[in-house]
């Protein structure tokens, strides 16, 4: 095994379950509308007891050239490009931190992790993909139990990687968006239930009145919040919050 990966597994390892009691858990089909494709993509269920992989999606095949059947997890970690393993390596780490650290590990079901590194396709070339993470189940502990993972091309998009992480809120959580992965005093910039909601309705080529009457809320609280949304964003318009937030999953 690389030394790169090894220290993918020595992010999970110690937070994994010790044995299958988890008794915390949603199902797969629970998740389905959440899952947010912008191009080709397939997904996988990773079990952190043992590293095995489930209900793996026949495209893995079309992308990666791996068999759908036989394909290992080390196989797809190996299929990273060599510059960004350390990213992912961090990125996985302030998810740990994250989760533990700041909001709670029982939030860990009401989230959704994004970022985006480049995969070896099935000719040896490499592309930028966006890869979206969705816990399953949880033991009484927080020991993670089962991921969805989903893994959607995005070069058609962009070929620049902010190298960043957002952690995108599901059940009415909010959201945090754009956190660099290896600084770990960093601002946390929320982005209420609302707020999101009104980035996708922007995404979908409403206008403010349109927005506002589809949220039941005035015009200028629209743009109020569109204003607000802007700023913590870090985005000089709504062009670029919205190729922002599809590059990483958000609409």
């Amino acid at each position: 095994m690389l030394p790169e990966i090894q220290n993918l597994y020595d992010v999970w390892y110690p937070n994994r379950i010790a044995k299958r009691n988890e008794s915390k858990q949603i199902s797969f089909n629970e998740l389905t509308n959440s899952i947010i494709s912008t191009g080709p993509f397939y997904f996988y269920i990773i079990d952190f007891f043992d590293m095995s992989l489930s209900h793996i999606s026949p495209v893995i095949s079309q992308i990666h050239g791996f068999d759908s059947e036989t394909v290992l997890f080390d196989d797809i970690l190996g299929a990273i490009h060599p510059d960004d393993i350390e990213f992912v390596a961090k990125a996985e780490k302030l998810s740990t931190n994250f989760f533990y650290e700041k909001v709670g590990y029982e939030k860990m079901l009401s989230y959704k992790t994004s970022y985006n590194f480049r995969f070896r396709l099935k000719n040896g070339e490499y592309a930028l993909f966006n890869h979206q993470s969705l816990m399953l189940s949880l033991d009484d502990d927080g020991g993670l139990g089962k991921s969805l993972n989903i893994h959607t091309r995005i070069d058609h998009l962009s070929n620049f990687n902010t190298y960043k992480v957002s952690f995108i809120g599901l059940n009415e959580e909010p959201s945090f968006m754009n956190l660099y992965a290896d600084e770990k005093n960093q601002e946390l910039k929320e982005f209420s239930k609302r707020e999101i909601d009104i980035i996708k309705l922007i995404g979908n080529g409403l206008n403010n009145e349109e927005i506002a009457e589809k949220l039941f809320i005035s015009a200028l609280t629209v743009k109020k919040h569109r204003n607000n949304i802007l700023a913590k964003s870090d985005s000089k318009n709504t062009a670029q919050l919205i190729k922002n937030c599809i590059l990483q999953g958000i609409i």
